[in-house]
């Protein structure tokens, strides 16, 4: 939905930032299709992926390595717009780089500076700064906090919401902290083994999840009540989450759910709506 954050949260090695870079054509889907703005891009070739570009960017998780250390701030900002002809001189688009600096919340003269010399959250900005340079309409925000400081997420979260509300922006924001999606997030999804299971309004699926594996993450935030903490029941899950090459049959999620039945063995639940959400659970069905 327009101007929306989707959060998308699961643990590691759930496809999370795979399914990120398939959407910004980083890697090709091998089936299926991917719809952006009723057009499906799954199958975009050469100029048609450069045009798709100009919508969709991302940013990514390490601010260390996704920024070129040869290149000056004002150099990686202004390489979009080099290849795309965006601007017709590069007066113009130093003065377009030098407004997205600002924007982000850094200096003008930053612009001249190289990576190196930058803190992880002032990296991170820069690599916002470029997801703009190209005036998109939807960005995937691949765990864009995970690497930071606590004390420096907060500030990048503001970041991110700042900006969309200045510039009627849309996300995908990846990430594995339940709590932090929900305080960015309009709708959360939650993803296991490369399927999602649970999707609907942030506040729903954090406060009255329904899927089992929902509720096992959610059981695994940490309360900083300690009172309320010993009385909350922590559900640990058993064993290891199946390789995604050789995945059990039925339920995904039926090796380590403790509500599993013969069924969830045989058969693949299919979304089901449930009120406001959609839930992958024969528990839930009609």
């Amino acid at each position: 939905m327009p101007h929306e954050t989707f959060g998308l949260v699961g643990e590691s090695g759930c496809g999370k930032s795979t399914l990120g870079r398939t959407i910004v054509k980083l890697y090709d889907p091998l089936s299926g299709s991917i719809e952006f703005e009723g057009r499906d891009i799954a199958g975009l070739k050469g100029k048609d992926v450069k045009d798709y570009h100009k919508d969709v960017q991302m940013i990514f998780q390490d601010p260390y390595a996704s920024l070129n250390p040869r290149m000056t701030v004002g150099e990686i900002i202004k390489e979009p717009m080099m290849i795309h002809q965006i601007y017709a001189t590069d007066a113009e688009r130093e003065a377009r780089a030098v407004d997205l600096i600002k924007i982000v919340g850094l200096k003008p003269d930053h612009i001249r500076r190289y990576p190196h010399e930058f803190s992880g959250g002032q990296r991170q900005r820069i690599g916002i700064a470029r997801a703009l340079a190209l005036n998109p309409k939807f960005i995937v925000c691949d765990e864009p906090i995970s690497a930071l400081d606590v004390s420096i997420q907060a500030q990048v979260i503001n970041l991110l919401d700042k900006i969309q509300d200045e510039l009627g922006l849309s996300y995908l924001f990846i990430a594995h902290d339940l709590s932090m999606v929900k305080h960015i997030s309009d709708r959360i999804g939650v993803m296991y083994l490369g399927h999602m299971v649970e999707c609907g309004p942030s506040n729903e699926v954090y406060h009255r999840p329904l899927h089992p594996y929902t509720v096992a993450l959610l059981s695994a935030i940490p309360i900083p009540d300690p009172k309320i903490a010993k009385a909350k029941r922590r559900i640990v899950l058993d064993g290891e989450i199946p390789s995604p090459i050789n995945p059990p049959t039925g339920c995904v999620f039926c090796t380590r759910c403790s509500k599993a039945t013969e069924r969830c063995h045989r058969e693949t639940p299919q979304m089901v709506q449930v009120g406001n959400r959609q839930v992958s659970c024969f528990l839930y069905e009609k």
